[in-house]
């Protein structure tokens, strides 16, 4: 897809990607062409599909120096600087730990700063259950090197070897004579603290998990209190002041293109600003209540141009049919000629949203041609460089806070709200803050992506596979191969013309792809007369999914419960991010309304040594009944480009009454390298599910979410 740059025009990322980007270009201002012009560069171009593709974060480059990640005052106060983000999945209080055990404090004595693009390194985007594996051990680094100095500078001052220097409770202590030194010593100290501004040593030694004092410790969230009180300031919270409050136009459909509208009822209103830039239009004014006025006094007046768009009772057949290159043919003849039995299913997930509870909001503040923005996004450097790449200016000239905010589930890793907001700012001369509706985030959001799984496998006489060939749609490939040996296989990730805005989601594909190849695992089963547990303990090697396939069916009592061949049980597992998991499920329809209720619920999480057990569990408890939403109930609806669902009335995600009973277990390994935690626990329940449905009623529904109809 070929995208004009047009002043004002969000432009979409080319359709090999996920569509979750939307750029806006605001144009160079005079004083903005004539500084480019100045730097001696101009680049003049007609699309902009290349730079749509930078999505901006990534992995991050990290700190250079101790200094950037470790700041100790002479006061003694110690501040980690990281810049990940707080989402409500508990990376403050993991990323507070990782630095109070190497630098020998309690968890109390360290202030944390994260995700101010103003004060702390880029450690990429708060995605793909990184910030566990990547951004723990990189603060563990950095405090350690602070650690390390002060044994250092201790040795020197006391002139004694190194190994009569211990460390605890913050001091370097000389063993023999009790002196002490502190990291406030350190700071205060020119010439040592003056090698806080070199590199992380590589290499450097770091606890290992049997000398953990800190980590692997429950550790409640440091800003706990404030959450509870309602002292903390979520995006939405943020006040600046002379603040205005902004709303933007929203098109009526999908793809619906402005054809004309009047700004003069919304100027005639008193203290309003009025933007139009070709088609961003919106509004600033002192209270929410004034801008709602003159934005509905604009909106009157509005003229569309709609386009034809495809409806979600359309959605399977639309992404089949624009599939990109066609349906890749099975490559193993040879092995389904030979079988004694080959099964082929398809499988279907729909539109899903995120739901945060908090929707996109953002306070945007211009001063002497620098910009900050207040916004709740996951990935705070690149909402900067949308920010920079939208107003034409550095990098360096703009700012991103990112405070603590209320859930984003791989659904803002976009910067919009931030850029729509900063555009009202620079016209108004004043703060602005925008926050979207419900509606807005229903509709405009990103949403997880629809698919079409395709399975085909090949049985031989001993029940064996000896072929798999799976082929997702549109969705993506995360979790497409197989974990268990099944002969020759392969995995197809296929394009499609996406009818919706659609992008990252928690354990992106893997909620689709691990929905269907375990129910087809329950077909196969069945096909070859074995046991569901059996026949995947038969074909499974992996011993981290095994130990917690296992272990999930003995806490549930599989053996003895699945004789009763008519029992509403059934089971999943799979794997993701280098974490492992397994559910098993009891279900029962609820005949008077037609419907499935989960009344128990049995999942064992295994992510090798655990930081800290009590967010780990709520992570676990969370991700799975997140997972019952979309497996039973969720699904975004829409027609002639517009979305049915943008309400909790209409899509309705798990209340208290679904809670089904649960038993939650987590096997530590501390003998192995931690793993993120944020997404794989969402991906088993579905199956189980499904498969408990079958069981019980015969009926095998393959398209989520699992609804039994009239």
């Amino acid at each position: 897809m070929k995208t004009q740059l047009t002043t004002g025009v969000p432009i979409e990322a080319h359709e090999t990607e996920p569509l979750e980007s939307v750029a806006y270009d605001f144009g160079l201002s005079r004083r903005g062409f004539v500084h480019v012009l100045g730097a001696g560069l101009l680049i003049a171009a007609s699309g902009w599909s290349a730079v749509a593709q930078q999505r901006g974060g990534g992995r991050g480059g990290g700190p250079r120096t101790i200094a950037a990640r470790i700041h100790l005052a002479k006061d003694g106060t110690i501040t980690v600087l990281a810049g990940k983000v707080e989402g409500g999945q508990g990376a403050r209080a993991e990323l507070t730990q990782a630095a109070a055990e190497e630098l020998r404090v309690a968890a109390s004595r360290i202030q944390l700063i994260l995700a101010d693009t103003g004060q702390v390194p880029d450690d990429g985007m708060t995605a793909g259950s990184g910030s566990t594996p990547r951004t723990v051990p990189a603060v563990r680094q950095g405090a350690a090197a602070a650690r390390e100095l002060l044994i250092e500078f201790a040795g020197r001052r006391w002139g004694v070897e190194r190994g009569l220097v211990e460390m605890r409770d913050g001091k370097a202590f000389h063993v023999p004579t009790a002196r002490s030194l502190s990291y406030a010593d350190l700071a205060a100290s020119d010439e040592e603290a003056a090698k806080l501004n070199e590199g992380i040593p590589s290499g450097i030694s770091l606890s290992p998990v049997k000398e953990w004092k800190v980590l692997g410790v429950s550790t409640r969230r440091p800003n706990a209190r404030d959450l509870v009180t309602g002292a903390h300031l979520f995006p939405s919270d943020i006040s600046r002041p002379d603040m205005l409050f902004g709303k933007v136009l929203r098109a009526p459909a999908y793809n619906a293109k402005l054809i004309e509208v009047d700004l003069e009822p919304a100027k005639a209103l008193k203290q309003v600003v009025v933007v139009r830039d070709d088609s961003f239009v919106g509004v600033a004014a002192p209270t929410l209540r004034r801008a709602e006025q003159a934005l509905a006094a604009i909106a009157k007046t509005a003229r569309w141009e709609r386009s034809t768009q495809p409806s979600s009772k359309e959605l399977y057949e639309h992404l089949t049919q624009n599939a990109r290159g066609g349906l890749p043919a099975n490559p193993f003849s040879a092995e389904l000629a030979g079988a004694k039995q080959v099964l082929r299913q398809t499988y279907q997930v729909p539109y899903a949203q995120h739901a945060p509870l908090e929707p996109r909001a953002a306070v945007a503040e211009w001063t002497n041609g620098k910009l900050t923005v207040w916004t709740g996004t996951q990935n705070p450097f690149g909402c900067r460089s949308e920010l920079a790449r939208a107003f034409h200016v550095g990098e360096e000239q703009v700012r991103v806070v990112v405070p603590d905010f209320g859930g984003g589930f791989g659904g803002k890793h976009t910067g919009e709200a931030g850029v729509e907001a900063a555009r009202l700012a620079r016209a108004a001369g004043q703060p602005v803050s925008l926050r979207w509706t419900r509606a807005e985030e229903f509709t405009w959001a990103y949403f997880r992506p629809a698919g079409v799984i395709l399975i085909e496998a090949s049985l031989d006489e001993k029940a064996g596979l000896t072929s798999w060939h799976a082929v997702n749609l549109n969705s993506g490939r995360s979790s497409l191969d197989t974990p268990y040996r099944a002969g020759k296989t392969r995995g197809d990730s296929v394009e499609s013309i996406a009818p919706l805005r659609q992008g990252s989601y928690r354990a992106l594909a893997a909620t689709a792809n691990t929905f269907a190849r375990e129910s087809f695992m329950d077909e196969l089963a069945v096909a070859a007369g074995l046991d569901p547990l059996q026949f995947r303990l038969v074909h499974l090697e992996n011993p981290r999914l095994r130990a917690v396939l296992e272990t999930a069916a003995q806490r549930f009592g599989w053996a003895e419960r699945s004789k009763d061949s008519k029992a509403g049980i059934g089971l999943a597992c799979g794997t993701e991010k280098g974490s492992y998991v397994a559910a098993c499920a009891e279900i029962e329809v609820d005949r008077a309304q037609n419907r499935i209720v989960v009344r128990r619920a049995c999942q064992v999480f295994e992510c090798g040594a655990v930081l800290n057990p009590e967010n780990l569990l709520a992570q676990v408890q969370g991700a799975l009944l997140m997972g019952l939403g979309p497996a039973l109930r969720e699904e975004i609806l829409f027609e002639n480009g517009e979305i049915l669902t943008a309400s909790f009335s209409k899509y309705r995600v798990p209340r208290f009454q679904d809670v089904p009973e649960l038993d939650i277990h987590i096997i530590d390994r501390p003998d192995l390298e931690p793993s993120g935690a944020g997404e794989t626990p969402i991906i088993a329940i579905a199956p189980a599910i499904a498969n408990a449905l079958f069981r019980a009623t015969g009926r095998r529904l393959r398209s989520m979410p699992l609804t039994l109809g009239a």
